[in-house]
C-alpha cells in the first residue's frame, strides 16, 4: 500500500475538504495517507524542501514551486469576497502608509503578494502567525496588519477597522476569482499517482459538499476559532465550485497572478 505523504493547514475549510481522505470516507485507491497540520506559512516553507507528496499551499508560494510539483484540480480556495483584509486600529491617509510597520502572515503568503501589489509604499512588515496579528495591533507591537482566515469574521468586533479588502482590489482590477490557495502534488510520484490523487481529491471534496455534518466533528477539534458561526461562515467562504474544481476559470486567474507577479517584479 503506497503511503502518500500529506500536509494542510488546521484551518476548517482544509480540515473540511480532507476529512473523508483522514478518516478513510471514501475510496483511497490503495493508498495509505499520513497526515500533518501546519499554518500556511510554515506548509510554504516545507514545500520549498524535499520530503512532503501532498501538500496544501498559497498560491504565491506555488509560483517558486511549479519545477517540483504539480496542481492538482481539487482542494483549492479561490472564489469572490474571501481575500485577505488590511486593517488597522484607527484609519490612516495615504500619505501615512510608508510609515507603517504591518503585520502579514507569512512572506509566501497570497496575502503578501496582494498586500505588494496593492500597496507597494509599505515597506515595513513583520511576520507573525495569522491568529497573533489582531492582537499585535491593539497592543501596539504593529500598526496595521493583514489579516486571513477566520480573522476576517472577527476583527470589527475588537473594534479594528478596514483600510481595505484586498481580494477587492484584485477581483476590480482583474475581473476574476481570487486564487489564494491550492493542493499540490510531487512530479516524483509519477504520472499515474497523481492522477489517483487527483481522483481521491476530487471525491474527498465532493464528499464534503455532500455529507457537510460528517466532517464537522473533524473540524471542530481542529479549529483555532471555536465559535459554530464563525467556522460556518468560514467553510461557506473558502469551499465552493472551484474547490470541487479549479476549472478553466479558476486556471485562467492563477496565470493572471503569476503574469502580474512577473510584470512587476514581485516574483523570480
Amino acid at each position: 500500500m503506497p503511503r502518500i505523504q500529506l500536509a494542510f493547514s488546521p484551518c476548517p475549510n482544509d480540515t473540511f475538504v480532507f476529512n473523508a481522505i483522514v478518516n478513510k470516507r471514501i475510496d483511497l485507491e490503495g493508498f495509505n495517507f499520513e497526515y500533518q497540520m501546519h499554518d500556511v506559512e510554515m506548509l510554504n516553507h516545507m514545500a520549498m524542501e524535499p520530503g512532503i507528496d501532498v501538500i496544501k499551499v498559497s498560491y504565491h508560494a506555488y509560483l517558486y514551486l511549479q519545477q517540483n510539483y504539480i496542481l492538482l484540480d481539487s482542494g483549492s480556495a479561490l472564489g469572490s469576497g474571501n481575500g485577505p483584509l488590511f486593517i488597522a486600529g484607527k484609519n490612516y491617509s495615504g500619505e501615512e502608509l510608508s510609515d507603517l510597520t504591518v503585520a502579514i502572515p507569512g512572506e509566501f503568503t497570497t496575502a503578501n503578494l496582494l498586500m505588494k501589489l496593492a500597496y507597494p509604499m509599505v515597506k515595513k512588515k513583520k511576520i507573525m502567525l495569522f491568529s497573533e496579528i489582531e492582537q499585535a495591533i491593539l497592543s501596539g507591537e504593529v500598526d496595521a496588519g493583514v489579516i486571513i482566515h477566520e480573522n476576517r469574521f472577527t476583527y470589527e468586533k475588537r473594534g479594528l477597522k478596514k483600510i481595505a479588502d484586498l481580494g477587492e482590489y484584485w477581483e476590480t482590477m482583474m475581473e476574476c476569482p481570487i486564487p489564494l490557495g491550492g493542493i499540490i502534488a510531487r512530479k516524483g510520484l509519477g504520472y499515474d499517482r497523481i492522477n489517483k490523487l487527483n481522483r481521491v481529491l476530487f471525491r474527498s471534496v465532493q464528499y464534503a459538499m455532500k455529507h457537510p455534518y460528517d466532517a464537522m466533528p473533524f473540524v471542530r477539534a481542529n479549529a483555532q476559532e471555536m465559535d459554530e458561526a464563525v467556522i460556518e461562515k468560514h467553510i461557506n467562504l473558502y469551499v465552493n465550485d472551484y474547490t470541487l474544481s479549479l476549472g478553466t476559470r479558476g486556471r485562467v486567474a492563477l496565470t493572471y497572478l503569476l503574469e502580474i507577479a512577473r510584470e512587476r517584479n514581485l516574483v523570480s
